[in-house]
């Protein structure tokens, strides 16, 4: 059981997201703008290992 799941921080969100969907992921939650900034989404990997990712960079 994993308890962990990591964020990405990246530059063009929307991209990383139709290259997840192409890849097979499955989308947990649908890209969409943050009230905070930036863009992000979650999916699932192939083999079931949640990722968190957006272009929102608190540092």
């Amino acid at each position: 059981m994993e308890t962990q799941s990591p964020h990405l921080i990246v530059a063009d969100a929307d991209l990383v997201y139709r290259q997840a969907k192409a890849a097979g992921a499955k989308i947990e939650i649908e890209i969409k703008d943050e009230d905070y900034g930036g863009r992000g989404f979650s999916c699932r990997d192939l083999e079931g290992h949640l990722w968190n990712v957006g272009s929102y960079d608190p540092w």
